[in-house]
């Protein structure tokens, strides 16, 4: 999506110069020559950023004016939820403007007259991390309006203990290490620091086993255009983005062996640079991070650096399995059937008595994630209101009769090949989701990815199983 960039400058020809350079980079722009006709263009219009002058006509040198701007920037992101970005600009070498103007919330700032090229850099930089903040700001507000219901209501010992350590470090900056068991909401747990800390960065996920080790640096702290073959622009990395908020670093015992020392150096010094640049950057941001692995096997073998432990560790809390709170598994499972029934657009189900007791004498190896799981599948095969025991207990094992499941699901294979099976199976569950693939594939127990392959190789299509009779 193009970004919209509001130039507020008093003089046109400079204006002009800004909108000829930028819409050649595929930015929209909208124009003001005064700090009262840009405000009312905010109001108006749907704004990325804003290239603020700090000085009008009204008093040439102080920047009053654009700092004025500034707070009444603020005032309008806090009231109306959005993230506007602004970069001051001053053709005076005033350091204590500049100062200022970052206090009030300018993200960057440029002088005139400009060099082209760092002002698209600076541009450009400030517009992800504006988009990221008003992504964080969705993630955070549905964090808020979900999870904290479920762990207001919990009724066990050790997620009760559990919260209160977590919300005691919260309100720190200490780094944090998350540990549990897959499944157990380390990633949710993580949100909910940053959005309780102190902090007033963004919140910058990054999965530590999905970055392969010859592009370690570049992601976590970014590359400059020409680095190396293919680096054809400029990238922004993961500790630039975090700045002063909260770096996420999920699954991190996966980080590459090669590569610990250098994520050492930046938790200890807060400096790196990017590749290709001999400039060093600063970022401090707070490090949460998660496992589910021994660290201590991990150090002993050699695979995992003391020294980079001891820094991840300055709090250490463990998330309760599902297992040690069985208190909360039914109203944990009502939560979820919540969930993925509005998700599918489908009626809202509820638990029996005896639902809730044969949900609570479970073990769920794959804690939160398994229980949501099965919860899921109930809401899409189950054609009844009322959920029983016998009702779960058949999406647990498909193969027992099922109580109350469409007449289509009931049906019999005869005996075929395996391929034939497949296909008819396939075949089966888009037809009881009406087309839907990523619900058919949670029927089948199958990932999205796993479900494509084989609709591709039996040239299966999903779109002809929409609008039939007889379909969920």
């Amino acid at each position: 999506m193009t970004a919209t960039i509001l130039i507020i400058d008093d003089k046109p020809d400079v204006r002009l110069s800004a909108r000829f350079l930028l819409s050649n980079y595929g930015y929209q722009i909208e124009e003001a020559d005064s700090p009262a006709i840009g405000l009312a263009l905010l109001a108006q219009k749907s704004v990325d950023l804003v290239l603020l002058d700090m000085n009008f006509a009204l008093d040439t040198t102080s920047g009053a004016e654009g700092l004025y701007f500034l707070d009444k920037l603020a005032v309008f992101n806090e009231s109306n939820g959005t993230c506007v970005a602004a970069i001051a600009m001053t053709a005076w070498a005033n350091t204590e403007l500049i100062v200022q103007a970052l206090h009030k919330g300018a993200s960057d700032f440029i002088e005139k007259p400009w060099d082209n090229q760092r002002l698209v850099q600076v541009i450009d930089n400030a517009t992800k991390v504006s988009k990221l903040k008003q992504s964080n700001q969705a993630l955070e507000q549905q964090l808020q309006d979900t999870l904290q219901e479920v762990w207001l209501e919990t009724q066990s010992p050790a997620m009760l203990a559990f919260l209160s350590q977590l919300e005691r470090v919260a309100q720190t900056r200490a780094n944090v290490l998350l540990l549990g068991e897959n499944g157990t909401g380390k990633s949710s747990f993580a949100h909910y620091l940053h959005q309780r800390s102190a902090t007033q960065g963004a919140f910058v996920a990054v999965n530590m086993a999905a970055i392969t080790e010859t592009l370690f640096e570049s992601e976590m702290f970014g590359h400059v255009k020409g680095a190396f073959t293919g680096a054809d622009k400029a990238r922004i990395g993961r500790f630039e983005l975090a700045k002063e908020g909260t770096l996420f670093l999920d699954e991190v015992t996966a980080t590459p062996s090669s590569q610990q020392a250098k994520l050492l150096r930046v938790l200890e010094s807060g400096e790196f640079e990017k590749v290709g640049s001999s400039h060093t950057m600063t970022a401090k941001p707070r490090i949460v991070s998660a496992s589910n692995e021994a660290f201590k096997t991990l150090i002993e073998q050699g695979v995992f650096r003391q020294d980079l432990f001891f820094r991840l560790n300055t709090v250490t809390l463990t998330v309760p399995a599902l297992r040690e709170r069985i208190e909360d598994i039914p109203m944990l499972a009502k939560r979820f059937l919540a969930k993925h029934s509005h998700t599918h657009g489908l009626p809202e189900k509820q638990l029996s008595d005896d639902a809730e007791r044969y949900l609570s004498t479970q073990h769920f190896a794959g804690n939160l994630r398994e229980l949501s799981q099965l919860m899921e599948r109930l809401v899409i095969l189950s054609s009844e209101i009322h959920v029983t025991s016998e009702m779960i207990a058949h999406v647990q094992n498909p193969h027992s009769t099922p109580p109350s499941f469409n007449k289509s699901v009931e049906a019999e294979l005869p005996l075929m090949t395996i391929d034939e099976a497949e296909q008819q199976l396939l075949k089966l569950a888009l037809t009881n989701t009406n087309g839907n693939t990523e619900n058919a594939a949670a029927i089948l127990g199958l990932s999205k990815s796993a479900i494509y392959r084989r609709l591709e190789k039996y040239q299966i299509v999903a779109k002809e199983f929409q609008q039939k009779e007889g379909i969920l």
